[in-house]
């Protein structure tokens, strides 16, 4: 005759009462309105595989590096010529070569890092450092980034473009989408649910890089950085604009859809934070009468002219957008802009019946196993089994709590895992069970 230890039920038997007649609410348990989430292969929706281009990152790097060279030299009253880039480098030729020392100090001062010289003969230097290296060949010198730079930037680029994607989707209201790098320079965007991916695909492919500089005058003298063409979106045609950027969007802390009372036209409103508001105040204070372009990814979206000083750090920009172009603008300006610009290198789609079968055969696959373990177990070790039957459905019971719990979300290689986990469960009492009988 088997006996049964009941006083361990009975002992827990008050705390289970005082729970049962504990009343619960939405307010005190908020694990009541947890779920599990369907992942792509189940639920169906779109996959995105991004590739990040490091190049363009590459060649702003340059021309900022270019600018505060001619900046500094300027400011030396240095004698040079052929100041440019190509094929990746900055080259420069010095017309007086006495000055040469006066040269390597500027170009030395531009970057802290430790230099380490190579001396190759009376004439020719080349220096390397983390950031760039530099060759002098008697009266040229040539700049290029070294490679351990190039791979840190790259890095660097990814894992922000990662945070601005995920941003910008979430602004987009996509439940549970799956966003995580994927190899060198790739970014894997799996978006549950969305069968026409064409919106997420206009925002994830725009760089979103938003600057404010002045149109080029009668009077304008450049700041000695010079001025450079940039496309007009209203007409095509090309403006010159001064390179000095007044203030870009990383000083942007908002920015809003709306519309424009006076033309009730779409516009996109935005408030920069306080640095940006102290810069573009002190612009627009010393310029008043000038056009100022408002640039987003070397396309010009209007010029307005400044009639007044524009202290408050806000305004609007407006380009004959529709109301749905405005709110794409919004969100991009709001997530902000991404390092270096992005393709879609792959797109695929996954229809929601496929999904719906993949659950259902899951389902049948869980519930089979589960019968069989149920039915050999009993027919095995009699009560031993039953017991062992009902701690494997707890098991299952607490496996799918804590999933649901944590907001998890279910694949059909989960799927599978659950159902491994029946034959794994069990077979610890098995063997538990073998050794009673020995």
């Amino acid at each position: 005759m088997t006996k049964i230890n009941i006083n361990g039920i009975n002992w827990a038997k008050p705390d289970y009462i005082f729970l049962g007649n504990f009343s619960f609410t939405n307010k005190t348990n908020l694990f009541l309105d947890k779920k599990i989430n369907l992942g792509l292969d189940l639920q169906g929706g779109s996959y995105l595989l991004l590739e990040i281009d490091i190049n363009p990152l590459i060649n702003k790097k340059l021309e900022e590096k270019l600018l505060e060279l001619k900046k500094n030299f300027n400011e030396k009253k240095l004698d040079f010529k052929n100041l440019n880039i190509s094929n990746n480098k900055i080259t420069f030729e010095i017309k007086n070569i006495s000055q040469k020392d006066i040269f390597i100090d500027i170009i030395n001062k531009t970057n802290h890092e430790e230099k380490f010289f190579s001396r190759i003969n009376k004439n020719n230097i080349e220096v390397t450092n983390k950031d760039f290296f530099y060759k002098i060949d008697k009266d040229i010198f040539n700049l290029q980034f070294t490679d351990e730079f190039v791979k840190h930037l790259k890095k660097d680029a990814l894992n922000q473009s990662v945070e601005i994607v995920r941003k910008r989707v979430d602004q987009l209201g996509t439940k549970e989408p799956t966003i995580q790098q994927k190899g060198d320079g790739r970014i894997l965007v799996e978006l549950p649910g969305l069968s026409d991916p064409s919106t997420f695909k206009n925002i994830l492919g725009k760089t979103a890089q938003l600057n404010f500089k002045f149109l080029k005058t009668s009077n304008s003298s450049g700041d000695n950085l010079g001025f450079e063409k940039i496309k007009n979106k209203s007409d095509g045609s090309f403006v010159e604009v001064e390179k000095k950027l007044i203030v870009s969007g990383e000083n942007l802390i908002d920015a809003q859809p709306g519309f424009d009372r006076q033309t009730n036209q779409s516009i996109v409103s935005f408030k920069f934070d306080n640095l940006g508001a102290k810069k573009f105040a002190n612009a627009t204070k010393d310029n008043v009468g000038r056009p100022l372009a408002i640039i987003l990814d070397n396309e010009i979206l209007s010029s307005p002219v400044i009639r007044e000083p524009i202290l408050t750090g806000s305004g609007q920009i407006s380009g004959g957008f529709t109301v749905e172009e405005a709110n794409q603008l919004a969100i991009l300006l709001r997530a902000g802009a991404l390092p270096a610009p992005m393709k879609i290198i792959e797109e695929r789609t996954v229809g929601a019946d496929l999904g719906k079968d993949s659950i259902r055969y899951g389902i049948i696959s869980f519930i089979a196993g589960f019968l069989l373990v149920f039915v050999y177990i009993i027919y095995a070790y009699k009560i031993f089994g039953f017991f062992a039957n009902i701690s494997l459905l707890l098991n299952i019971v607490i496996l799918i709590s804590v999933l649901s719990l944590f907001g998890s979300t279910l694949t059909l290689p989960g799927i599978a895992g659950i159902v491994l986990t029946v034959g794994m469960a069990i077979d610890t009492n098995v063997i538990i069970y073998e050794r009673a009988k020995e």
